[in-house]
């Protein structure tokens, strides 16, 4: 069961007796009420996700200030629909410019991420404005996982000025676990590492940041650091803050049988500022185990996107970015559920040359809901293409592509799941670069690049892919 904890207060304006016995009422006073709904949404090893619904039972109010305090030491790491602080025990989390202004009855909701160790109580109280809510709770018992709601189809997000992916993500409820990128920032907030490089002439390595807050990749630091010499990426860094960061799959990095891709095979422009891609010429693959991180497993429900390119393919198995297996192993059906981006026909009866966004959900490459090829399929040969996927884990999914220049997504298939793969039996765990079953003994024949992408927990909305795709468009990739 979910831990859930239901608080209110109503206060209403008094009305005194005059001297003379007249009822009169003294100079008004704005009434003041709150219910607040506070829901564990998620709970991994370490951490958790919250959404929190604030229901403004007195007058109608301008702006908003919730405050309370955690009980155990946890701390907020991500939050989407609310900015916060954070001193010791005590948040205060407070409106953004477009849900301020709350009515009598209107509602808004906010949620987070956050770390937890030992125990994950809920909050006992909350105060509105400055205006303790109080009444019966019903905490319920421990957390547990469970997988986040999905949004109702054709809900607008309404992020904030300059909202980035996973802050487009997160307004329509739906928070990014995995985020990913060596061109740039894709949460407004994100001040941190985007990868790693490592240079052959002493092996030493080197992160490369942004330039500022929510902005483009440091790539004039990279070019200082590997001038003279050849440097690789090693480590592809998480934004999410559930640090589910990707290593190659090779010696010195995860283990296994790759090596780590060239950092320097080819430049671009994000904004009009330089970048590199991670171009993957072979034999090479990233990966991590994120089934403790806050990756969806078995069969809740997920999304992700990723922007490749329509210049660099192969038809070798297989170039994915999504959910794997812990094992590295080919596991069965249902046990990936990952974006394909390539010329393979898998099944055969593919009409054209691709190449394709398909789904990889093991034993399998999916142009739609069989084997059989799917007639509304088209190929993506645009220097930059978006590619996205979504899968409810019990009976649907669904497989969109774009030029990430230019245009709307376009909706390959949405539908059932194939047969024998409901419900979907996922992992947890990463991949970028490969198949599944890569690469512990065995090397990568895929070929393909990547410049941004993002793994989300929930199903996400029509209305909140296609404002993802308008940011990457409004990114300006050349």
């Amino acid at each position: 069961m979910i831990p859930r904890l239901r608080v209110w207060l109503a206060a209403a304006a008094t009305v005194v007796a005059g001297t003379a016995g007249a009822l009169t009422a003294p100079a008004a006073q704005a009434a003041a009420g709150c219910r607040v709904d506070y829901t564990v949404s998620s709970q991994w090893g370490g951490g958790f996700g919250a959404s929190v619904k604030i229901t403004n039972l007195g007058d109608a109010i301008n702006g908003w200030r919730l405050t309370w305090s955690f009980g155990a030491g946890q701390q907020i790491s991500q939050i989407w629909n609310a900015t916060h602080t954070q001193s010791g025990a005590a948040v205060t989390a407070t409106n953004v410019s477009y849900n301020g202004s709350l009515g009598t009855g209107a509602s808004t909701e906010f949620g987070f991420n956050a770390s937890w160790n030992g125990s994950n109580p809920v909050p006992t109280s909350f105060a509105l404005n400055g205006t303790t809510c109080t009444g019966d709770t019903g905490p319920g018992p421990s957390p547990s996982p469970s997988p986040s709601a999905t949004p109702t189809p054709g809900t607008t997000p309404t992020p904030g000025t300059g909202s980035l992916p996973c802050d487009i993500y997160a307004a329509g409820g739906t928070p990014c676990i995995a985020a990913h990128s060596t061109t740039r920032a894709l949460l407004r907030s994100y001040n941190g590492n985007l990868y790693q490089v490592r240079r052959s002439s002493d092996n030493t390595t080197r992160n490369i940041g942004v330039l500022a807050a929510g902005g483009t990749a440091n790539a004039a630091a990279q070019d200082s650091f590997c001038a003279g010499t050849s440097c690789v990426i090693t480590i592809i860094y998480d934004q999410s803050g559930r640090g589910n960061n990707l290593g190659y799959q090779g010696p010195g990095g995860v283990g296994g049988a790759v090596n780590p891709a060239s950092a320097t095979s080819e430049s671009l422009t994000v904004g009009g500022s330089k970048a590199y891609s991670l171009f993957i010429p072979g034999r090479s693959s990233y990966w991590r185990d994120g089934h403790l991180t806050g990756v969806p497993t078995g069969s809740q429900p997920e999304g992700m996107y990723m922007v490749t390119s329509g210049t660099h393919v192969n038809s070798g198995c297989c170039f994915d970015y999504g959910n794997s297996e812990t094992t590295r192993r080919a596991d069965g059906a249902g046990a990936m559920d990952a974006i394909y981006f390539g010329t393979s026909c898998w099944f055969g009866g593919c009409q054209g040359s691709g190449p394709w966004v398909q789904a990889d959900l093991e034993y399998g490459l999916y142009p739609g809901g069989s084997s059989s090829w799917n007639t509304n399929q088209r190929a993506f040969t645009s220097k930059f293409v978006t590619a996205t996927l979504k899968n409810n884990g019990t009976s649907r999914f669904a497989i969109k592509g774009s030029n990430a220049q230019s245009g709307a997504l376009y909706t390959l298939y949405d539908g059932a799941l194939p047969r024998g793969y409901s419900p979907m039996k996922k992992q947890g765990a990463i991949i970028l670069g490969s198949g599944g079953d890569c690469c512990i003994d065995n090397t990568n024949q895929s070929i393909g690049t990547f410049y941004e992408g993002a793994m989300v927990s929930g199903y996400p909305s029509d209305a909140t892919e296609n404002a993802v795709q308008a940011n990457i468009v409004a990114a300006g990739y050349r």
